[in-house]
């Protein structure tokens, strides 16, 4: 990658928040260089990799503007967490508080604000595998309907007397004219060669039709099959598989320890984020390595009551609001500072 002017370390280090495991990632700012503009478009981002990404400047600058919370912790990074420093850019680290404005409130809490969200996502797909993820067929969404009302086919196969009834390989099954998803099924003694409900050795979601003898087709039973809770189901799974995969080890186990269906990892970034905001209100800079680490980790692993956690953020979103309205920071940012900022640096930097 070439042009870098800046590069730290990010996230978990550079909060102090790590744990044993726990990624490196790294952000950074480079320069486009002007021939490269012309031939091949502007480019706002480079990701060299998932755990390495750079902003273009004016981009990075543009977003420090809107009070962007992962852009100005790249501006305040603690000092161990800087890779590398071009001369060229040190006139926006001393510039840096004057990206410090009122529309911090709504980066800072907005950002907030979705991690609750995420924390309270109950449906996240850690939490699938007990109860969602084993692996069904048609035939689990498949329902017998009596007089009493709607009950699964295998159960219902399962109270069959006679042995050939209990086995789905010895129906046959016909469409109902006109009644979306809504079937006959009908009982074969072994001598119609009926071709069963499903066919196990195949992935399809429709059922297996068959012909059925004008002599046997008032000899039916109703069934109603659900076949787009099927189509979701298989969805459902593939996603999940390809999330097992593709999973941060660490953060399952943490779930799976406290077993709260509450994503710590969320809830930390909440408070994080709450009480970075609360801080530029009223000491007009970012403190980007927390002072509660320890705390935020505790809450991360579940040591804490993360319900109760969760609602005592709304406490915070509170005084976030409060400090904001009460600081005298200027409203926005002002930009065409650091955009003829932004010229110097390009006439001081040699590109490579």
């Amino acid at each position: 990658m070439k042009n870098i002017i800046f590069k730290v370390k990010v996230g978990s280090h550079a909060y102090g928040t790590n744990i044993q495991g726990s990624d490196e990632d790294f952000k950074g700012v480079y320069l486009q260089d002007p021939i490269d503009v012309l031939n091949n478009g502007y480019r706002e981002q480079v990701e060299v990799s998932k755990d390495e990404t750079y902003y273009e400047l004016r981009r990075f600058i543009d977003l420090c503007c809107t009070g962007n919370p992962t852009m100005l912790e790249i501006l305040f990074s603690p000092e161990d967490c800087i890779i590398y420093k071009d001369p060229v850019f040190q006139p926006l680290i001393e510039n840096r508080q004057k990206f410090l404005s009122k529309s911090c409130k709504y980066s800072f809490g907005g950002y907030a604000y979705s991690q609750i969200e995420k924390a309270k996502g109950l449906n996240k797909k850690m939490n699938w595998e007990k109860e969602n993820m084993v692996r069904k067929t048609p035939l689990d969404f498949c329902y017998i309907i009596t007089s009493l009302g709607a009950m699964k086919i295998k159960e219902w196969l399962h109270l069959q007397r006679e042995f050939e009834s209990r086995n789905q390989e010895n129906y046959g099954v016909a469409n109902v004219d006109n009644a979306r998803d809504l079937y006959f099924i009908y009982p074969s003694k072994g001598e119609l060669g009926y071709k069963g409900i499903i066919n196990s050795q195949e992935t399809s979601n429709d059922l297996r039709l068959s012909s059925i003898p004008k002599e046997q087709i008032l000899n039916y039973i109703p069934m109603s099959y659900n076949k787009d809770g099927y189509i979701k189901h298989c969805k459902d799974y593939k996603d999940y598989s390809e999330w097992l995969e593709k999973r941060n080890t660490q953060r399952y186990v943490d779930i799976e320890g406290h077993g709260q269906k509450i994503d710590g990892k969320n809830l930390l970034h909440c408070y994080r984020l709450l009480e970075t905001g609360i801080e530029i209100a009223k000491e007009k800079t970012i403190n980007v390595r927390r002072p509660n680490a320890k705390f935020l980790i505790e809450i991360r692993k579940g040591k804490h009551n993360l319900q109760e956690l969760l609602d005592k953020s709304t406490l915070l979103m509170e005084q976030l609001d409060k400090e904001f309205d009460n600081s005298d920071l200027p409203y926005s940012a002002d930009k065409s500072f650091f955009m003829k900022l932004m010229v110097k640096i390009r006439k001081n930097y040699k590109y490579e």
